[in-house]
């Protein structure tokens, strides 16, 4: 077998070696959104996706290494070549040169297509992922279960009466019928009332030096729950935020970046504290609402 017979036949194996890779890249692309679209109940759902998906990768890289490495020139990229002029030996290698280009570039239309297809087929499949991802969480983050008229209680559930803590003295408080709801879980602080100045526009927050804040860290959603008298900080174990109760809870040090949401109190006719409403803002780090910006009004 000459050698210009031998590479002929190389490059129509590799050509239906290609072909065969395109073509089970394709149907990988397609078994995948099958499965995606039907397969949910099924016992087999995650490995059937992963193995589908992993087949359409495999076969596309296979197939383009295979048209990369045997059919694609390597060189030399120009010839020269003498004038055939009359002589029929040069003018019959011209032709035959020519046919082969014509194969070549009919084998590469072909092939082409093919990978267009398959990776075409495969990104699309791919997207159908993203029919799983779940609701924005706005507006829910947005409100907590606190309102107008709603007791303080402890973790057990009893309400706080107005002289239950001590001056520097702290709590934690749920809304009543609420207990530990996590986004609801405020810390209630007793602070020195000669030391305490409300901020403009919260005069009426705070009833005999109770002030309640949000415990749920604005960095990262830890639980801000340690109190450092001297001076009036809280700290969030987590990362070291620390928050300047006299200041509306106003980060003072660490990676938070807004200060914790206060929460509006009042004393109610038996002399349990209440909460005159929701926190003034969104509780917990900003990317939980995004992409809110404004929040609600409680009644």
């Amino acid at each position: 077998m000459s050698a210009e017979s031998k590479d002929g036949r190389d490059q129509r194996v590799a050509t239906v070696a290609a072909t065969i890779a395109f073509v089970v890249g394709i149907g990988g692309g397609i078994a995948f959104a099958i499965v995606y679209s039907v397969g949910a109940e099924t016992g087999w759902y995650t490995q059937a996706l992963g193995g589908s998906l992993a087949v359409a990768t495999a076969a596309i890289g296979i197939g383009s290494v295979i048209w990369a490495h045997k059919l694609m020139p390597h060189g030399p990229e120009e010839e020269e070549r003498p004038f055939p002029g009359g002589n029929p030996d040069e003018r019959a290698k011209m032709l035959a040169t020519y046919d082969d280009s014509l194969e070549e570039i009919g084998r590469r239309r072909l092939l082409g297509r093919l990978l267009f297809a398959a990776v075409g087929v495969t990104g699309l499949a791919s997207l159908f992922p993203i029919r799983s991802l779940g609701p924005s969480p706005f507006p829910e983050r947005a409100r907590t279960a606190w309102n107008r008229g709603v007791r303080l209680v402890t973790e057990e559930g009893h309400p706080v009466p107005v002289d239950e803590l001590d001056v520097n003295g702290i709590l934690t408080v749920f809304p009543e019928g609420h207990i530990h709801d996590a986004d609801a879980q405020t810390v209630l602080l007793r602070v020195p009332s000669d030391i305490f100045e409300p901020l403009d526009g919260r005069e009426d927050w705070s009833v005999d030096g109770y002030v309640a804040y949000s415990k749920v860290c604005t960095h990262n959603g830890c639980p801000v729950g340690l109190y450092q008298v001297e001076t009036q900080q809280l700290f969030c174990p987590c990362h070291q935020s620390a928050f300047d109760v006299l200041q509306g809870a106003k980060p003072t040090f660490g990676p938070a970046t807004r200060p914790l949401p206060q929460l509006p109190l009042a004393v109610d006719g038996q002399g349990y504290l209440i909460a005159r409403g929701d926190y003034d803002v969104p509780v917990g780090p900003g990317f939980w609402t995004w992409p809110s910006a404004a929040r609600q009004e409680t009644g």
